[in-house]
């Protein structure tokens, strides 16, 4: 038994507790929480005592891509992505998971890679494994398959003159049904399309269709065959509008949006994931330091006043959004709780801030049933914050902030006085310029 205390705790429900708090755990759950002293520690208990800190959930991160060579890891991604190995890149992949852990992220949603080899799938399928044995220590992934046409966005990412391996690419219904299926039968957890065009290349624009109907339809409805949730990527109102048709689970970006498009979102309680980090002007100062042509940078400016205006008409009408932030090349992996200051910098609440990146985040990845709140009888992923996120949101971008990090019941990161748990060591945190 453990016995986690603090001085206060926000459940990610809406709820708090302040004046000294206590959380009893029995294995890798929850059995009461509530204030000090009113609670029974039971005889024997291990004390973690966290001090004036505010105990938070687990924070997820919806929307990012772990297995692209990031500014943490690589200067130049585009050379990376022709001259490093996958498997050096899956080693990559896990570094980046594991420092998005050490700044209080518990859950991944991984949405999915590929390179001059195809899809990345079976690689990210292995460090979710690995993480769940015990091999190495990480946060909770869920892996996404990709199920794209031929010359769409995801498929446009590579240059059109590289060879395509057989099946990285599908077109019509039964050939994409054929992907998914193939895609699923590698350990995906997830399926991800794209209805729009996107940001990151040059041979299409976001708005862009990418898909018929028909092909959206076969590709959802043979994720939901086999149990499983199908994200996509929607930059506009049409985009959206076909996935809320299509019965998509979730949507990813929205750039653009309408009336129409809003109100399909709020009739189906669907949750969107708005991804502003990756657009900020320090993700594309970042991506020009690495590389990227300027017409892609000019893209990505050019849309930005969009993404960020859309966000708030989202946020008015009352769409439930999560946090998911595109982290990629761009920014820096470990970054993640600046997409929640973006949020409450264009007026969400912070209260409501905390929510998107722990309960709605964890409802769109139907995972809310075992965590994403604090509560007796859920997982107890937690993290102990120095500080206060509902005076200060920015406390979770600061790693020395991030106190404790807990995923099932264990400790993972302590940086409490005295404590050198640790998932990395801190030298791992730079840029290290291999190609």
């Amino acid at each position: 038994m453990k016995v986690v205390r603090a001085e206060r705790l926000i459940d990610g429900a809406g709820g708090t507790l302040e004046g000294g708090v206590d959380v009893v755990l029995e294995g890798t759950t929850i059995t009461d929480m509530g204030q000090t002293g009113r609670v029974k520690v039971p005889d024997g208990a291990e004390i973690i005592d966290a001090g004036g800190a505010t105990l938070i959930p687990g924070l997820m991160d919806g929307h990012l891509h772990l297995s692209f060579f990031n500014a943490m890891t690589f200067k130049n991604h585009r050379a990376a992505a022709f001259e490093v190995t996958p498997q050096l890149q899956q080693l990559y992949a896990l570094l980046h998971a594991q420092i998005s852990m050490e700044m209080g992220f518990t859950t991944l949603r991984d949405v999915g890679g590929y390179s001059y080899a195809g899809h990345f799938t079976p690689e990210m399928v292995a460090i979710r494994e690995a993480v769940k044995l015990g091999i190495t220590a990480g946060p909770r992934l869920l892996v996404a398959g990709w199920a794209m046409i031929t010359n769409s966005h995801l498929d446009c990412l590579m240059p059109s003159n590289l060879p395509r391996l057989p099946g990285v690419t599908a077109d019509g219904p039964w050939e994409l049904r054929r992907l998914v299926r193939s895609q699923l039968r590698t350990g995906a957890d997830l399926i991800k399309t794209c209805v729009s065009g996107g940001a990151g290349d040059d041979k299409e624009g976001p708005t862009v269709r990418n898909m018929t109907q028909e092909e959206l339809d076969a590709i959802v409805d043979e994720a939901h065959a086999f149990g499983k949730r199908c994200a996509t990527h929607c930059f506009t109102p049409a985009a959206q509008k076909m996935a809320l048709r299509a019965g998509a689970d979730t949507l990813e970006h929205s750039v653009f949006t309408d009336d129409e498009a809003i109100d399909m979102m709020k009739a189906r309680g669907i949750i969107l994931f708005p991804t502003l980090n990756h657009r900020t002007d320090h993700a594309i100062e970042l991506r020009r330091e690495m590389g990227t042509a300027e017409f892609v940078l000019h893209k990505m400016k050019t849309l930005q006043p969009h993404t960020m205006d859309t966000f708030k008409r989202l946020y008015r009408a009352g769409v439930k959004l999560a946090l998911g932030t595109d982290t990629a090349c761009d920014p820096e992996m470990g970054t993640q709780a600046a997409e929640l200051e973006i949020y409450v910098n264009l007026g969400m609440t912070t209260m409501d801030a905390i929510k998107a990146g722990t309960k709605h985040a964890a409802e769109a990845l139907g995972i809310d049933d075992v965590v994403g709140t604090l509560a007796p009888g859920k997982i107890a992923d937690m993290v102990a914050v120095d500080g206060n996120p509902l005076d200060d949101i920015t406390v979770l971008k600061d790693k020395k902030k991030i106190l404790v990090v807990m995923r099932d019941g264990r400790i993972f990161v302590d940086r409490r006085p005295g404590q050198r748990e640790r998932l990395i060591h801190d030298e791992s945190w730079g840029w290290k310029i291999a190609i």
